[in-house]
């Protein structure tokens, strides 16, 4: 897999030959995004199936299962792993059968998503949904690239995605290899971005969505999502059904992942936040519903109001 920490100065691969190394791989932000941590996870459960017993093969699933608690695909991979095992059906065969569904599934998304984007398009995105996220070609880059491929002009507007950088450093270098025009700006810029009528409309990825349509997301959507009501920019999120939590009400039962507090504090070797200044450091916040115009899935956009259409958009797949 891709070092995502490189990018993108320095295109270096990780080699990952154990559930553990793959562990270790979605836990240091090797590999993120909740779509590709899923299936790096099937991909790690099937590496180590082939050398053990059941009881060691619960233990790789629970391995995997701890190393980030907020992205509800990564649990929804295991279990759906588990299942097969459990089946005697080929574990190598369904690992690779769960990345190509992504692919197909984000290319879906795209293809629904494309619609939202007018003819002449400044999309805002905050974050990284794209390939690097998922297992090819992007949630909700997804739907950018769609857009751009049935012919409409569209220009990117990238928050930088402060502390891990995923959009300066990820978003863009993905939309910039694509000749996607590429704006980035910090993520206190967005709010003045709105107020000169530079976004046409904002399109998101999602870690997890709640029943009800509360979406988490990269610490600071929530923030983009009360600007864009403020300025009456649309606001959408891009996501596979393996995102969508029923079993989970409402966003207040969304574990939130907290990170090191030096991702905040250093910048590589160069210390930002003097000694003694407390650090909060939450990687996800949660959406409202009431904040989200809309929800693209591979099976079409659910709308408000979302407890149904998203029960309804999932028959059969939970």
């Amino acid at each position: 897999m891709i070092d995502q920490r490189k990018l993108p100065s320095k295109e270096v691969y990780v080699r990952c030959r154990t559930a553990k190394d793959v562990a270790r791989a979605i836990r240091t932000m090797v590999i993120r995004g909740a779509p590709a941590i899923g299936v790096a996870a099937a991909m790690g459960v099937a590496l180590d199936v082939r050398r053990s017993r059941a009881t060691e093969f619960y233990r790789t699933c629970d391995l995997l299962a701890a190393t980030r608690p907020t992205a509800v695909n990564l649990f929804w991979a295991i279990e759906r792993m588990k299942r097969v095992f459990a089946g005697g059906a080929l574990i190598d065969a369904e690992a690779v059968r769960l990345h190509d569904e992504d692919v197909a599934n984000c290319r879906a998304i795209g293809r629904h998503g494309a619609g939202v984007v007018p003819a002449e398009a400044r999309v805002l995105t905050h974050c990284n949904a794209g390939a690097l996220a998922t297992g090819r070609y992007g949630s909700a880059l997804g739907v950018i690239r769609a857009a751009v491929e049935a012919g409409k002009r569209v220009a990117v507007y990238a928050d930088e995605t402060r502390p891990f950088l995923q959009g300066a450093r990820l978003t863009a270098w993905e939309l910039v290899r694509d000749g996607i025009d590429t704006t980035v700006i910090t993520d206190g810029m967005a709010g003045s971005l709105m107020r000169a009528g530079m976004v046409d409309v904002v399109v998101v990825g999602a870690d997890r969505i709640a029943a009800n349509g509360d979406v988490a997301n990269k610490i600071g959507t929530y923030t983009v999502a009360v600007l864009a009501r403020e300025h009456g920019v649309p606001f959408y999120v891009a996501a596979p059904l393996s995102t969508i939590d029923l079993s989970t009400p409402d966003g207040s039962g969304i574990p939130i992942e907290e990170r090191d507090a030096k991702e905040m504090t250093y910048m590589g070797a160069s210390q930002l936040v003097p000694e003694g200044a407390a650090v909060w450091n939450p990687a996800f916040d949660v959406t409202p519903a009431s904040f989200v115009a809309g929800i693209i899935t591979e099976r079409g956009i659910c709308r408000p109001p979302f407890a149904e259409s998203l029960k309804h958009v999932c028959d059969g797949n939970q």
